[in-house]
């Protein structure tokens, strides 16, 4: 049976939802383990559905060694024993439900961890077995084999090859890994591959989620005959979408049929209609019309927009930034997904120059995200302007550090643990000792926790809030956006809706406000009617109905 997506109405909830990213192990933990887990995410629902977004995403949960923060994966459908068991999931999803906000969950397709049941059967069958053909695994080259099978590298350095030992004890065939070696990488090409993942995508719409973020997206298909890449790999983003392992064009008819199972696949009691699901695409692809066919019709309905993450705190760059993304999405029809911090990025505090710079920075660039017309997530500790914290040496554990030969501290100053309340570690986090915390969190936070910020007028947290509701109350214009300002590119605005206009000053020269304008929201306090450098204002016009 030929079955076709369900056409988009405009209004679908996914076009201007916020949603909140929450890493498990760092969110909150419920049994006193030091730990992250369901339960202590469940506890806190409440607080997120206050704070004004619509939806949550969680990081993986599933059963995995832990190589590569739960993304190397060993059974796609259970759920890690640290975290909680299937009963807790579905108590957070029925609550996140009670209270309006959708589930969305993360299907990692590319690799599996090298603990999954099909790469032990693989490696215990042989060369050329059927069990190998599920992976990629290849002869060497050179005269025994003893090169790698051709020239990719690792996103995480080094080699994208292992060798492994046969039975018989000796060297033998190699297998990629895009990631760490510890990460297989799936082979595409054969249909077990596809079918298991439908599988897994149906179990999770049997458990109520309302949709899936996509694990680097671009990678699932490798060029036919593996070739080489050549030099400068990983160096240029703009290069990636060239390179013979990323974003084949295999990809886009496998995201359709997953796209037909998503809006065809009857929901449970609570979850959004079929037609409302929602797919959302982690893609390294930076040429922006590459990346908008991601997001064609019948495809995915988000994208990641890493070029406005990625972007310096200058104005034109990002009045560029988000000129040439609004007119690639538009152009399929596409909502544009604006993303400023993730659990594999440095926290925007620290990004645009650290300390109270970095932090009216940071503000700034939040009502500017929260202003424009589309999706955004919004990663944990985010509303609370975390920085970037620091991670002793022995207590590092992302798969970077080791094998870049400690050169790269890699992604774990995102990560650590959330601070609720308290004035030292763990912060609320857990009833545990904090040295036995999944990562320690710096002291000096006592200001920055959920608590201390809740009733601070002056917060970031009561500014998140402030604009995720007024947000709400001004959906945005159809007619487009309009971005006006200078050709210097200091300052530029735009109408978000006919009552809401949003205006950011980047450069030294205060912007006089006009006389009709009523502020609203300011990330950073005016001078009278001047907003000064570093700072966004939301104001209306007295002309504008109220």
């Amino acid at each position: 049976m030929t079955v076709t997506p369900a056409p988009v109405p405009p209004s679908c909830w996914w076009r201007e939802a916020v949603c909140y990213e929450i890493h498990p192990r760092a969110f909150a933990d419920g049994n006193a383990d030091g730990v992250g887990d369901l339960p202590g995410a469940t506890a806190r629902l409440e607080h997120l559905a206050g704070l004004g977004v619509d939806a949550v995403w969680i990081t993986p949960f599933y059963p995995s060694p832990l190589a590569d923060g739960g993304y190397d994966i060993a059974d796609h459908t259970g759920v890690a024993a640290d975290l909680g068991t299937a009963a807790d999931f579905a108590a957070l999803v029925t609550k996140a439900h009670t209270l309006g906000l959708k589930v969305l969950v993360d299907v990692v397709p590319n690799h599996t961890s090298h603990r999954h049941p099909w790469f032990r059967a693989a490696l215990a069958a042989g060369p050329r077995s059927a069990a190998r053909e599920r992976y990629l695994f290849r002869d060497g080259r050179g005269e025994k084999g003893e090169l790698p099978p051709n020239d990719w590298q690792s996103a995480f350095g080094g080699p994208a090859w292992t060798r492994i030992d046969e039975a018989d004890g000796l060297p033998g065939q190699w297998y990629l890994h895009l990631h760490a070696p510890e990460q297989p990488d799936l082979n595409w090409r054969n249909t077990e591959v596809p079918a298991e993942f439908e599988r897994i995508l149906r179990h999770w719409l049997d458990q109520g989620v309302d949709g899936f973020r996509v694990d680097v997206a671009h990678t699932l298909f490798k060029a036919e005959g593996l070739p080489d890449a050549g030099p400068g790999q990983h160096q240029d983003v703009h290069r990636n979408h060239l390179m013979p392992y990323y974003d084949q064009e295999e990809l886009h008819p496998q995201f359709r049929r997953w796209r037909a199972l998503l809006d065809n696949h009857p929901a449970p009691a609570g979850a959004v209609p079929p037609h409302e699901r929602v797919m959302v695409a982690e893609a390294g692809v930076f040429d922006r019309e590459r990346l908008a066919r991601y997001v064609a019709p019948g495809e995915m309905q988000q994208i990641f927009n890493f070029a406005f993450l990625e972007s310096a705190w200058d104005g034109p760059a990002m009045r560029d930034v988000i000129d040439r993304s609004v007119q690639a999405m538009s152009a399929v029809g596409a909502p544009v997904t604006w993303v400023l911090s993730s659990h594999d990025a440095v926290r925007p505090v620290t990004r645009y120059g650290g300390g109270p710079l970095g932090e009216r920075r940071a503000r700034a660039a939040a009502l500017l995200m929260l202003a424009l017309p589309g999706a955004a997530y919004v990663y944990q500790g985010e509303e609370l302007g975390l920085p970037q914290a620091h991670v002793p040496d022995d207590r590092i554990r992302d798969p970077l550090w080791e094998r870049s030969g400690h050169r790269v501290r890699g992604r774990d100053g995102s990560r650590v643990p959330l601070p609720w309340a308290g004035g030292v570690p763990p912060y609320g986090f857990s009833d545990a000792d904090p040295d036995s915390c999944w990562l320690p969190q710096p002291p000096g936070w006592a200001a920055l926790t959920v608590a201390a910020q809740r009733d601070d007028a002056s917060s970031m947290f009561t500014l998140y809030r402030a604009a995720l509701h007024l947000r709400r109350a001004h959906p945005p214009m159809r007619t487009g956006l309009h971005l006006q300002g200078p050709a210097s590119g200091e300052w530029f605005a735009f109408d978000r809706s006919a009552g809401l206009r949003c205006l950011v000053n980047f450069g030294a020269r205060p912007v006089r406000l006009d006389d009709r304008a009523r502020v609203l929201l300011s990330s950073a306090p005016l001078d009278g009617r001047d907003v000064p450098q570093d700072t966004t204002v939301w104001i209306v016009l007295e002309e504008y109905p109220q």
